[in-house]
């Protein structure tokens, strides 16, 4: 009886320890599948936060846009960085004026993402409207250059200076202009929605219109409009994601 019960013990402890290297190994195995799995899902969204191919990109800002635009100086600086090599960057502000080059065309990304700077946010920086400093922007592409041309254009959108009104919407002389010009030079132009301390942080008809306005000059020139709603913007990281996919797709 002895030797039975002693024998019983034997069996439920070995039992027992080979039952915990099962659950142990099998731990293991889902462990390492999961960093497999987490490994996989990295490059994928590595792979989508790039541009693939080289672009040869004008970052045009609106100088009066709401201070909070400060705040996405360094995920635009960032986009620019992380170009493919051989693309080349120019950045200018749409201010009071004429176009304020900050970098003219350059391979030297590094440099470029150095030139950006906050925003003046101040009725003093409005431009007249700013499509008319869009096709300034145009005309110092160079259509030799090999790789798709692209503006990205930071801006309310609104231009006011024939008029506020729903027929002035989308459908202005200098938009239209340039929106040619864009086109005659193979020039995609594709535009993030921000308001301007002026009319559109307070005035939801003309957020609007400038968004209107916005989404013409993109889906007209092979771009794309990027806004959410009318009351403002929360950040531009999901618009600088959706860029770089929408890029790739083009390439």
């Amino acid at each position: 009886m002895f030797f039975k019960r002693l024998f019983d013990r034997r069996n439920k402890r070995t039992f027992f320890a080979s039952l915990t290297i099962a659950i142990l190994a099998i731990a293991a195995t889902v462990s390492s599948s999961a960093f497999a799995s987490k490994q996989v899902t990295d490059r994928t969204d590595k792979q989508v936060s790039r541009v693939e191919s080289p672009v040869n990109i004008a970052i045009l800002i609106q100088d009066d846009l709401v201070s909070s635009v400060a705040n996405e100086i360094r995920v635009t600086s960032q986009f620019i960085r992380t170009l493919p090599q051989g693309s080349r960057v120019m950045v200018g502000y749409i201010t009071s004026g004429s176009l304020q080059v900050r970098a003219p065309f350059t391979t030297d990304l590094n440099s470029a993402a150095q030139s950006l700077r906050i925003p003046f946010s101040s009725t003093a920086a409005s431009p007249y409207n700013p499509y008319v400093e869009v096709i300034e922007a145009i005309r110092r592409f160079d259509t030799n250059q090999s790789g798709r041309n692209v503006i990205l254009l930071i801006s309310d959108g609104l231009d006011t200076s024939r008029g506020f009104d729903s027929t002035a919407a989308g459908n202005t002389i200098d938009l239209l202009r340039a929106t040619r010009e864009a086109n005659a030079r193979n020039i995609s132009i594709y535009s993030f929605y921000a308001p301007s301390v002026g009319l559109t942080s307070h005035n939801r008809l003309a957020a609007s219109y400038g968004q209107s306005s916005l989404n013409r000059i993109s889906s007209e020139t092979g771009g794309r409009a990027f806004f959410q709603g009318t009351t403002g913007f929360v950040t531009f990281d999901p618009y600088f994601d959706q860029l770089r996919r929408a890029l790739n797709q083009r390439t």
